[in-house]
Order: structure tokens, then C-alpha cells, then sequence
């Protein structure tokens, strides 16, 4: 038995779970192709079914015209041709096992681990057999960055935060100079800077003015770009990871003002986000020196409440954070109470953003953004420091 199955075992046994069934047709589960370390052989018309069992061997079900999709897997095969010995075979590779984790999520509650249809879910409860969630299985096997993978996010955020730095300064010297800048050029600027370090991302980055800052996924182009001038407010957020294998992204947001002094209003509600994302990570890091299980949505509520209790709830339009891997945002836990509830616990090996903020639409927004990563000590680390504990201010 190879070292991945006892290792699956091993977890499920520790999480009281019978088995965990994969479950794939037209290479509808990246899970079970990365998990496994396998690709499906064929062309994937055909539902098949690798079933690990908490004990004992595991089995695949598969079907007659692509009987060979799962050869790259060890365990028993069971061919199956019509629909009927598929259940049939089914029934028969589940037999003794009830608690089946699948990648599904109850109500959808995680989208992001919730690839199994409705109607297979149902074909499995209908063998008599209780489907639960593997949400946290996936984060321990997808989600769980080794000593490599952290160095990697580690040198990611370092490099990102001197980029903040490096951007805002030249934009304010290209201002100072009366050199037409726009958000465009800001959002370019920054991406040289990811090609000059081996770095790539998944998207642009955010650079949004005044009004533009308010909406969290701006896109600036260089046809819709707004120019920049003196007094005027900057968020910039970025995010990208080494151009290598296995490499794990880092993803934080930063504001500046340029101009004589900075207005009330940033200041104010500046103290209000950072307050909130500083009350999340004490939080994270009181609970787990108590060694208490804190789950995502329970930080979300903390953020989230220092930002009602300031009386700008309605303003805070998104999640706290989400999951950080090798995609910006990844299948591990989110920081999340208000798309979804992630019911998941932060465990040692998690990394994710804590990214708190206050849009006031058609006037300016606030976001200020730290990756948080759990090292073996159960200790919550940040790599992108010295992190922003005001509107940063150029000279213009």
C-alpha cells in the first residue's frame, strides 16, 4: 500500500470517517487528479468512482468501454456497463462503510470544494450510506503548506511589500514631475516588477483612485484608467508567487495619499479597518496559544463586528479572507461568515487573508490586506511586514 493511501487512512480514522469516495466524469474533480497524483486516463466520458476505505484496500469502479481510467491506482476494479450495475457495483465496494466523505458541501456552504452533483450525492444515500463533507480532509492534503511551500510565500510577501513601496514612491516622483499617471500605469508598473523577480499572477492588480478605491475587483485598463493628481487617494493590491513549481502566492493591499496633509475621513476609517484586521489576528493567536479550535467563520465575526460597532457595517462587503495556496485563492479554510460559513478549523499549515474593508460607493474605499500563515507551533505568522498602520503620505 503506498505511502498517500496510509496517509488518507490514517485521516480518516483520526476524523471518524469510513471512507472517502472520489468521484469523476469529464475531469469534473481537480481534487481527485491532485490528491491522488493521478490523471484520468481516456477521455473521461464515463463516471468512475476510487473509493478509499478507512481500512482495507480500496476500490474502483469504473466502466467497461474505459475500463483502464484508474489502472494509475492501486485497489480492486469493479467494470461496470449499465447504470444499474453501476449502482449495483457501487453498493458493493461501499458495503460496511457508512459515513462517506465526498467533495460536496452541505447547502453549498463552501463552493470552492463543492464538486459532486446533487444527483450523484443522492445515488450514494440511496445505497443507505450517510454523505458528509470532505472539506477538511481536502485542506489537510491541498491546503496544508510544507517548509518549502511557506519559504516560498514567505519570500513572496517580503518581495511584495517592498514593490508597494517601490510603486507609490516613483508614482509620487512621476507626479512631482508632471508626468501624466494613471492607474493603468500604476497597475503596469507593479506587474514589471513581478517580471523582473520571476513572479506571474492570475490576474492584474487592483489600483484604484478616489472613487475607483470602492470597488473591491476594480479593473483598471488603459482605455477606462483615471489619472492621478494631487490629493488624491490610492489602494493598491497586489498578488503573484515565484514562476516554480509548487509555489505559494502572497496577496496584500496597501493605501496612500498624495498631497500636503491627509483628509479626516481616510484617517478615520483607516484606524476603523486596521483596528478590525488587528482584532482578527489577536484573536487567532489567543485562542490557539490556549489550544482552542477557532474556526474561520469565527474570525470573520470579529473583524466584522469591530466594523459595525464603528457604525460602517453596511460597508464591509465581503468575506475576511480566503484560503492562500499555490491559487491566490485556494480550497483551505476561508475567513468567512457572510458569503459563506466556513465551519472548517485554522490548523498548523493554513495560510490565508485577513483583508478587512469599508466601501463607500462614488467616494473612496479601505482595504488593508496581511497573509497570515500557522506554523508547527500553532503560531500565527506574517511575512509582509512592517505591516501599515496609517494612510501612507507622499509629498507633492
Amino acid at each position: 500500500m503506498t505511502e498517500l493511501i496510509k496517509r488518507i487512512q490514517e485521516s480518516l480514522k483520526s476524523h471518524k470517517i469510513d471512507g472517502w469516495l472520489f468521484y469523476s466524469f469529464k475531469h469534473n474533480d481537480p481534487f481527485a487528479e491532485r490528491i491522488l497524483k493521478f490523471k484520468q486516463l481516456g477521455h473521461g466520458t464515463r463516471r468512475c468512482f476510487y473509493f478509499v476505505p478507512s481500512e482495507g484496500t480500496p476500490v474502483k469502479v469504473v466502466h467497461a468501454i474505459e475500463k483502464t481510467a484508474l489502472d494509475e491506482l492501486e485497489g480492486k476494479k469493479l467494470i461496470y456497463l449499465s447504470w444499474t450495475e453501476l449502482e449495483d457495483s457501487l453498493k458493493k465496494a461501499l458495503e460496511g462503510f457508512n459515513n462517506i466523505a465526498m467533495q460536496y458541501s452541505p447547502m453549498n456552504r463552501i463552493p470552492y470544494i463543492s464538486c459532486v452533483d446533487a444527483g450523484t450525492v443522492e445515488i450514494v444515500k440511496s445505497l443507505g450510506k450517510n454523505v458528509i463533507s470532505a472539506g477538511e480532509l481536502i485542506q489537510e492534503f491541498e491546503s496544508i503548506l510544507d517548509e518549502e511551500q511557506m519559504e516560498s510565500h514567505k519570500e513572496a510577501c517580503i518581495l511584495l511589500r517592498k514593490f508597494v513601496d517601490e510603486v507609490f514612491t516613483n508614482t509620487a516622483e512621476r507626479l512631482r514631475n508632471n508626468i501624466k499617471t494613471t492607474e493603468y500605469d500604476v497597475q503596469q508598473m507593479t506587474c514589471d516588477l513581478f517580471k523582473k523577480h520571476n513572479m506571474i499572477t492570475s490576474s492584474l492588480p487592483v489600483a484604484g483612485v478616489n472613487e475607483n478605491s470602492a470597488d473591491p475587483h476594480y479593473e483598471p485598463t488603459k482605455e477606462n484608467s483615471k489619472e492621478i493628481k494631487k490629493g488624491d487617494f490610492l489602494l493598491l493590491d497586489l498578488w503573484a508567487k515565484f514562476d516554480k513549481p509548487r509555489a505559494i502566492y502572497g496577496d496584500i493591499t496597501w493605501t496612500c495619499y498624495f498631497g500636503d496633509s491627509i483628509p479626516e475621513k481616510y484617517v478615520k476609517v483607516f484606524d476603523i479597518v486596521s483596528n478590525s484586521r488587528d482584532s482578527a489576528f489577536n484573536f487567532i493567536k489567543e485562542r490557539l496559544s490556549q489550544k482552542k479550535e477557532v474556526q474561520g467563520w469565527e474570525v470573520d465575526e470579529v473583524t466584522r463586528n469591530v466594523i459595525k460597532n464603528a457604525g460602517y457595517g453596511k460597508y464591509f462587503i465581503h468575506r475576511t479572507g480566503h484560503s492562500i495556496g499555490e491559487e491566490v485563492h485556494g480550497t483551505g479554510v476561508m475567513i468567512d461568515n457572510l458569503e459563506t460559513k466556513d465551519i472548517r478549523p485554522i490548523t498548523a499549515g493554513c495560510c490565508f487573508s485577513i483583508e478587512p474593508g469599508i466601501y463607500i460607493e462614488g467616494d473612496f474605499g479601505i482595504r488593508s490586506e496581511i497573509d497570515v500563515f500557522i506554523n508547527r507551533q500553532f503560531e500565527p505568522m506574517c511575512f509582509s511586514e512592517p505591516i501599515q498602520r496609517e494612510v501612507l503620505r507622499y509629498d507633492i
